[in-house]
C-alpha cells in the first residue's frame, strides 16, 4: 500500500436504490423473506457501506492488491423505499500496517439510515487466491 493511505481520508459514494435490492431479493429462496416490504436491505446497506471503503481506498494501494472486509458494526435505523438514493459518507480513522478502520454513516436523505464502523485488511490477490484454492481443493 502507499504511504498516502493514513486517518482523515474521506469518500462520499450515493447510490439509487432499485427494487432488486430491497429485503424480499436479499435471499430469493427464502419466502420469510419474500412477504417482507420492499425497502432498502440491512444486507445490501452493509455492501454500500463496503463498497464506499473499497473507493476509498482504491488509489492508495498498489498493483495486485485488494481489501477484505474483516470486521463491521453498524446499526440500521431507518427504512428507505425504492427510488430513493442514499449517501455513505467513510473516514478512513485509523490506517495500522494492512489493518484499516472506518467510520460511516448512511443517508436516504430524509433520515440518517445507519452508522458504524467498518475494519478491512489489505492483501495481496495473488497470495489470497491461491490460499482460496488450496482451501476449496481440500474440500473436494
Amino acid at each position: 500500500m502507499k504511504p498516502t493511505l493514513q486517518a482523515g481520508l474521506k469518500h462520499r459514494f450515493a447510490y439509487k436504490v432499485p427494487e432488486e435490492k430491497t429485503v424480499p431479493h436479499l435471499y430469493r429462496e427464502a419466502l420469510e423473506l419474500q412477504i417482507m416490504p420492499e425497502v432498502f436491505a440491512t444486507g445490501f446497506m452493509v455492501g454500500l457501506m463496503e463498497w464506499t471503503c473499497v473507493q476509498l481506498l482504491a488509489p492508495h494501494l498498489d498493483e495486485g492488491e485488494g481489501s477484505l472486509g474483516t470486521h463491521i458494526d453498524v446499526s440500521h435505523k431507518a427504512a428507505t423505499p425504492v427510488g430513493m438514493t442514499v449517501t455513505v459518507d467513510a473516514e478512513c480513522i485509523e490506517a495500522r500496517g494492512p489493518r484499516v478502520r472506518f467510520k460511516l454513516t448512511a443517508h436516504d436523505g430524509v433520515d440518517e439510515i445507519g452508522s458504524g464502523t467498518h475494519e478491512r485488511f489489505i492483501v495481496f490477490w495473488d497470495r489470497f487466491n491461491r490460499r482460496v484454492a488450496e482451501k476449496a481443493g481440500a474440500t473436494s
